[in-house]
């Protein structure tokens, strides 16, 4: 085969990393998360259906530490995967499509879902 003197792909070591480049792989990552805590969630409505004793157990796990810290991350995955969710939605429709926008936007998705957690927690742990 002869050689061809044409560029090859860039691969991630020549790409430098920019901040909707990060939010996007979050984003995708953020989906898979939420897809397992779909799985906690039928856990804890099949004990509910299943009896005392059941939901026991899942409210023990759920009331522990780890489960504390889990549903954190799964709340703070949410709002992260709405807010820019919404983002897409409006780059679909032709806003904020350039450089600034777009990095200023990623800004907006990144404090809504940290404060937006925070908040919904600080509710939550007032009850």
């Amino acid at each position: 085969m002869p050689e061809l003197d044409r560029p090859l792909s860039p691969h991630l070591q020549i790409y430098r990393w920019h901040l909707t480049m990060a939010l996007s792989i979050l984003h995708r990552a953020t989906g898979l998360a939420l897809a397992a805590g779909l799985l906690l969630l039928t856990w804890w409505l099949t004990a509910l259906a299943r009896g005392p004793e059941a939901f026991a157990t899942v409210r023990a796990a759920i009331e522990s530490p780890l489960g504390g810290l889990v549903l954190f991350g799964f709340t703070l995955a949410l709002l992260y995967h709405l807010a820019n969710g919404v983002r897409h939605l409006l780059w679909d429709l032709g806003y904020g499509l350039g450089k600034e926008e777009a990095f200023r936007s990623g800004l907006v998705v990144l404090g809504f879902a940290g404060l937006g957690t925070l908040l919904l927690w600080l509710v939550i742990l007032a009850f």
